[in-house]
């Protein structure tokens, strides 16, 4: 049982690493300076990145150890969230970014 949990896991972040990716392609094509880095092929972890304004940066990290948000503005952390309700917060960005084509938050 704990082996398949495993693998579902390693399966999970794979696919986060994924979305994250494609969703720094999709902040890029509309303006935001963004990135997201990951460690060799294996996605195994990644570090996105998105600046919304002058000074106001969103991190997302994601590796097998644990899930972070962390809000920041002027490089002081406004916010910071783990597992579910940093995917979350994610999520929310990316409907603001989908459903908000007029919306300019980079300066």
């Amino acid at each position: 049982m704990f082996l398949r949990l495993a693998q579902q896991h390693q399966e999970f972040v794979q696919d986060l690493v994924m979305n994250l990716q494609a969703l720094t392609i999709i902040l890029e094509r509309r303006g935001y300076s963004a990135s997201c880095y990951t460690c060799g092929n294996q996605m195994k972890s990644a570090s996105f990145m998105v600046s919304l304004r002058e000074k106001h940066l969103i991190r997302f990290v994601v590796s097998d150890y644990g899930i972070t948000w962390m809000e920041l503005w002027d490089d002081r952390e406004l916010m910071k969230l783990e597992g579910a309700e940093a995917i979350k917060q994610l999520q929310e960005l990316a409907n603001i970014i989908k459903y908000s084509h007029t919306i300019q938050l980079t300066t």
